[in-house]
């Protein structure tokens, strides 16, 4: 009956015109009042810092200048155990509000508007494994959810890859890493993670592309990457959200 059709059809516009009305699309970073989900209002989307050609391939640091080849002395001198990082943004006052409702907040939603973002910095094949930092079953029991799980979730759905929840296993509940330095973050992560027994042989050879929300002083990415390399994976690659920019000067009190 096409007449029921239409019924059915128009209730469902009804419904979605009155609850646009009474919850409308907000910018991610301000909370005002936008035409679409997931849009920065202008005033947000230019005080966000987003990554451009003079940030390091290697390791998303900014330089003054585009590094030569692509990577920074830092990383031609001492390279990460990572072939490849890249941050949507750098780390400011509205990537750290974002992160942190995300993260604790409970906006999962803003899963959505951070992997739109982190799409454009990474390039994800059909055999990239897309795999997130994981977390300790504790932490996922109290918060309910692993933000990078669902950032990686969002980032496969929208650029293909194989999701691999499950490829990294967190072996120690480690503390949170808030003001801890970049020796006691290394020493603190040291062993948390290893290969999940159910990808084995699957992964060698492989090319993974590794979630997180911010990369701080990489002590979490450092740890991931060499459980992976153990394992036998080819190529590691990291994007993530934010990346913090030691050079600015900035506060830094936030990471997994």
């Amino acid at each position: 009956m096409a007449w029921a059709g239409s019924i059915v059809g128009g209730a469902r516009r009804g419904a979605a015109m009155v609850l646009a009305f009474a919850l409308p699309p907000r910018c991610p970073g301000c909370g005002g009042i936008q035409a679409e989900d997931h849009h920065f209002c202008a005033d947000c989307w230019r005080a966000l810092d987003f990554a451009g050609a003079d940030a390091c391939h290697r390791c998303g640091a900014t330089q003054e200048i585009a590094p030569a080849g692509g990577e920074c002395g830092a990383c031609l001198a001492d390279p990460p155990p990572w072939d490849r990082m890249a941050a949507a943004v750098s780390y400011g006052p509205i990537a750290r509000a974002i992160a942190l409702r995300l993260k604790h907040g409970g906006r999962t939603g803003l899963a959505e508007t951070v992997a739109r973002q982190m799409a454009r910095r990474v390039e994800i094949g059909p055999d990239t494994l897309i795999a997130p930092v994981p977390l300790h079953r504790w932490r996922i029991w109290r918060r309910g959810y692993n933000q990078s799980a669902l950032i990686a979730r969002r980032l496969a759905a929208a650029r293909g890859g194989t999701l691999a929840l499950d490829l990294l296993r967190r072996d120690k509940a480690t503390p949170m890493l808030r003001g801890l330095g970049r020796k006691a973050r290394a020493e603190t992560v040291r062993g948390a993670f290893s290969l999940s027994s159910d990808w084995g042989a699957r992964v060698k050879g492989g090319t993974v592309l590794l979630v997180d929300d911010v990369l701080t002083t990489g002590a979490t990415a450092t740890a991931c990457a060499k459980a992976l390399k153990r394992a036998g994976v080819a190529s590691v690659s990291v994007v993530t959200w934010a990346r913090v920019q030691r050079d600015v000067g900035q506060d830094v009190d936030f990471h997994s």
